[in-house]
C-alpha cells in the first residue's frame, strides 16, 4: 500500500505579476455642484420652494401697492419687502438640501461616490450661492417693475432711491440668512429640526434680544454684536462704518461660524445610515 502526497503549490512555469491597479480620476467639485443643484431641485418640495421665491417677489410687490401708503411707493421699498419672504424661503432650501442626505437616505450612496464629506458639504454650499445670485437679481428687477407700477397707480413720480451700491448689501443679507439655515442643517441633520430650528433663530430670539436692549441699559450697546437679525436688517439699509462691519462679524462668528465648526466636527464623525 502506498502514500500519495498531494501539492498545492503554484503551478509550473514563470509566474506572472498582477497588473497595477488603474488610477482613478477624482471627481471634479463642479460635476459635484451640478449634482447637488439637481438634487436639490428635483423633487416637489424642492421645486415648488424654488418657484415660491418668484412667486413671494410678485405678491410681495402687490401687497406694497395694495396697501402701502402712496408715499411710500419707492424703489428700496419693493426692493427691501421682497428681500423678507427671500430670506425665510432661501434658508429652508439650504437647510433641505443638506438634510436631505440623512432625512432620504441618499447618504449611503452620496458618500460612497464622493467619501469626502468636506468636498460633497463645499459643493452644496457653492450650489446654494449659485441660487442666491439670481434671487437677489429677482428682488431688484420685480422691485424695478413694482416701483413703476405702483407709481403708475398712485399717480406720483418714479422714485430711484437705490443705487447699484445696495446690490451686494442685499446680496450679502440673503447670504447670510441662506448660511443660517444652512448652519442649521450642518448640527441638526434634520428636516424638521433644522426648519424649526431656523424659525426659532429668526423670529423667536431676536424679539427676545430687542426686548433685553430696551429693558436693560447693558445690553443696549451689547446687542449690535451679538443680535445677528439686527445686523441683517442693517445690510438692507446699507451704507456700514468700520465698526458696524466688525459688530457684523462678531454676529456672525457667533451665530453662523461657531456652530458649523461644531456640525462639520460632528457631521464627518457621523454614522450615515
Amino acid at each position: 500500500m502506498t502514500t500519495q502526497t498531494l501539492s498545492a503549490g503554484p503551478p509550473a512555469g514563470p509566474q506572472q505579476e498582477s497588473p497595477p491597479p488603474a488610477h482613478i480620476a477624482r471627481i471634479p467639485l463642479r460635476r459635484i455642484v451640478v449634482v447637488e443643484m439637481r438634487k436639490s431641485f428635483d423633487t416637489r418640495a424642492g421645486l415648488w420652494l424654488l418657484v415660491s421665491v418668484g412667486l413671494a417677489s410678485v405678491l410681495t410687490s402687490g401687497a406694497v401697492i395694495a396697501w402701502a401708503p402712496d408715499d411710500d411707493f419707492t424703489y428700496s421699498t419693493f426692493t427691501t419687502t421682497i428681500a423678507f419672504p427671500m430670506s425665510v424661503i432661501l434658508p429652508i432650501i439650504a437647510a433641505l438640501a443638506v438634510t436631505a442626505e440623512w432625512t432620504q437616505r441618499s447618504g449611503l450612496t452620496t458618500f460612497t461616490v464622493v467619501p469626502h464629506r468636506g468636498r460633497i458639504m463645499l459643493g452644496k454650499s457653492v450650489a446654494l450661492v449659485a441660487v442666491a445670485v439670481p434671487a437677489t437679481a429677482a428682488a431688484f428687477v420685480v422691485g424695478a417693475a413694482g416701483n413703476v407700477v405702483g407709481a403708475w397707480v398712485s399717480g406720483n413720480e418714479l422714485v430711484w432711491d437705490q443705487s447699484l451700491v445696495a446690490v451686494p448689501y442685499v446680496g450679502l443679507s440673503l447670504a447670510l440668512s441662506l448660511a443660517m439655515g444652512f448652519v442649521c442643517g450642518t448640527v441638526i441633520r434634520s428636516s424638521a429640526g433644522a426648519i424649526v430650528a431656523f424659525f426659532v433663530l429668526s423670529f423667536v430670539v431676536p424679539p427676545l434680544l430687542g426686548l433685553l436692549a430696551m429693558t436693560q441699559d447693558w445690553f443696549h450697546d451689547v446687542q449690535p454684536w451679538v443680535d445677528l437679525d439686527f445686523q441683517l436688517a442693517a445690510l438692507l439699509r446699507g451704507s456700514f462704518d468700520p465698526e458696524q462691519w466688525t459688530q457684523l462679524a462678531a454676529a456672525s462668528g457667533l451665530w453662523l461660524v461657531l456652530p458649523f465648526v461644531v456640525g462639520m466636527w460632528t457631521l464627518v464623525r457621523s454614522e450615515v445610515k
